[in-house]
Order: structure tokens, then sequence, then C-alpha cells
């Protein structure tokens, strides 16, 4: 499936504010999750995609990174955030 333009955009204005601002941390991450999500929907019927697998292994990780930045330099917005994506830690 990937990601549509659309909901690429929905998530950029929801968590960036304007639709100018994709560098944001929030913004990363609301997309990493849900490119995640949609991987995590298509191994349960493509079991064997080993490839596909690895990618989903380094979006967690870039996740994790961001992650890790956005709760040592904004810890309001980094519990704020997990809390609206339903991530748990």
């Amino acid at each position: 499936m990937g990601l549509t333009k659309e909901r690429k955009q929905e998530l950029i204005h929801q968590y960036g504010g304007s639709g100018k601002n994709t560098g944001a941390t929030e913004v990363q991450i609301a997309l990493i999750t849900d490119r995640i999500r949609d991987l995590t929907e298509h191994f349960k019927t493509h079991k064997k995609d080993h490839a596909s697998r690895r990618g989903l292994l380094k979006l967690v990780g870039q996740r994790r990174r961001l992650l890790r930045y956005l709760k040592q330099n904004n810890l309001d917005k980094y519990r704020e955030l997990l809390k609206e994506l339903n991530l748990r830690k």
C-alpha cells in the first residue's frame, strides 16, 4: 500500500502545524509510525517477505533514535506524542 499523498499531508498538518513543517521531529515520527503500522499489516499475509522485514527493522531503529532525541530535548512533547500515537514506553 504505502503512504498516500493525502494521508501524508494530513499527518504533516496534524503534527507539524503547517504544511511546510515536514522536518519537525514529531512529523517524522508520525510518518515513520504510519509506515511501520502499514508494514506490520503486510507481514500478517506475507510472512516470508524478509527483504521488507529488514526495511521494517531499519524504520523501527530510526523511530527509536528520533524518539530518544525528542525525549532529551522536549519531554512534554515526547509524552504527548506517545499518547497520540499509542506507542508504549
